[in-house]
């Protein structure tokens, strides 16, 4: 694939070239040249886009892809078209199928399955065995299969003894533990945030209680053992305030947040779309003003889409009944740009490499073409149109987008939305 992307503007922190307009020339998967104006023998096919800007490749924490076991509501091989086009170059797998990813066979089917595309595929194996919560996986095997990290999808550890040797185990080779933070006895029946809305609607509520005192347990138990945590999609403005106090104490702690909570907020629950029935659940606008703040300072160390396709028969149901779950990919960045700065999704966009410390390729001669082009201008109405995925279960369905993603390239492939 030889290519010459001509008049984009770079937005890579920390890069003399970066918000310059320039041209990039790729071939045989790396960037070749970078300059004004760069000539074409002809070999190489120009690309061209309205008010291009190119970053690093974008890379997901948290998505879900049905496959094995739920390919009705997604498969790998779609899961990672959708995810190119959506300008993401790599993508961590969550474990939650049927079978489980708890063991060395299963990560090795994930990784087959993903071979040959534009956006990588990173297994997360399940942190305890058929992600029960009473014995612990097989890390160490999962490890050596390839996968980068170990948790149980929206399952928070009532053991904690079970997290504290996870944490002390998983030091002997260096692999980081995500623990999910939800008290299931304070959860109870609850399925929206505990609050007035809740309480209008009559819908039984979560109290934040029930994510603050997890993620506290949590970090204390690191504390003690030391180790690697990350704290996945914060939801409240107590959980931040707690992970901004644990790394400055030195704690090898790390966090997302989803673009959803970053973006929505309790009070759409009034129309009763189960679309909005999400774990952990949305949030008040003080905690959204805290989770953006907690973005803006550092705390937070990435986004993610927590992309959870859901099939119309667990999902077009009465709200109570409903699974949990939005697909994101597609409206990731766009609905981000309406709350946050474009340099700043940037960066959170990119920061999953280094917090699950895997190879990342800056935008210089050299260097592998790992690349996401889209513009920051231009404002829309995300609609089904805009879905890619087999399932449509869209939080943001009607709501009004800003900017948009040309597509990406990585593996010496290019994928696009035009």
């Amino acid at each position: 694939m030889n290519l010459i992307i001509r008049n984009a503007r770079i937005i890579e922190q920390n890069n003399p070239l970066n918000n310059q307009v320039t041209d990039l020339q790729i071939a045989n998967g790396k960037i070749e040249k970078i300059g004004t104006q760069l000539p074409n023998s002809g070999d190489y096919q120009e690309i061209t886009f309205d008010n291009l800007h190119v970053s690093k490749g974008w890379f997901d924490t948290s998505v879900s892809f049905g496959e094995p076991g739920f390919e009705d509501r997604e498969t790998i091989s779609n899961g990672l078209k959708v995810a190119g086009k959506s300008g993401f170059t790599g993508v961590a797998l969550q474990p939650n199928n049927q079978p489980v990813l708890d063991n060395q066979a299963q990560i090795y089917f994930v990784k087959q399955k993903a071979q040959n595309t534009t956006t990588e595929l990173f297994p997360i194996g399940a942190l305890t065995k058929n992600s029960a919560g009473t014995d612990l996986a097989e890390l160490l095997d999962m490890k050596n299969a390839g996968a980068i990290a170990f948790g149980d999808y929206n399952k928070s550890l009532d053991n904690a003894n079970l997290l504290k040797v996870a944490l002390q185990y998983t030091q002997d080779f260096g692999a980081k533990v995500i623990a999910f933070a939800m008290d299931n006895h304070i959860k109870g029946k609850g399925i929206v945030n505990e609050g007035i809305v809740s309480t209008q609607l009559g819908l039984k509520g979560i109290a934040s209680l029930a994510e603050d005192l997890m993620v506290s347990r949590n970090l204390y138990i690191l504390e003690y053992t030391g180790g690697k945590l990350h704290i996945p999609t914060l939801s409240t403005a107590q959980s931040v305030a707690l992970v901004r106090e644990a790394k400055a104490k030195g704690l090898q702690v790390s966090c997302s947040v989803s673009v959803h909570h970053l973006v929505l907020t309790d009070a759409v629950l009034t129309t009763f779309d189960s679309n909005y029935r999400l774990m952990p659940p949305l949030r008040t606008e003080a905690d959204r003003q805290s989770l953006i703040a907690g973005v803006l300072d550092g705390t937070i160390d990435c986004i993610t889409s927590d992309h959870n396709p859901m099939d119309v028969e667990n999902k077009n149901l009465e709200f109570d009944l409903a699974k949990n779950g939005t697909i994101g990919l597609e409206s990731a960045f766009s609905a981000l740009q309406t709350v946050l700065p474009t340099e700043v999704i940037i960066e959170k966009l990119t920061a999953g490499r280094q917090v699950f410390e895997l190879d990342d390729h800056s935008i210089q001669e050299g260097e592998v073409a790992n690349l996401t082009l889209f513009t920051p201008k231009g404002e829309w109405t995300f609609s089904l149109e805009n879905i890619a995925s087999k399932s449509k279960n869209s939080a943001f369905l009607g709501s009004t987008m800003k900017g948009k993603v040309y597509g990406s390239i990585n593996n010496n492939q290019f994928i696009h939305n035009n």
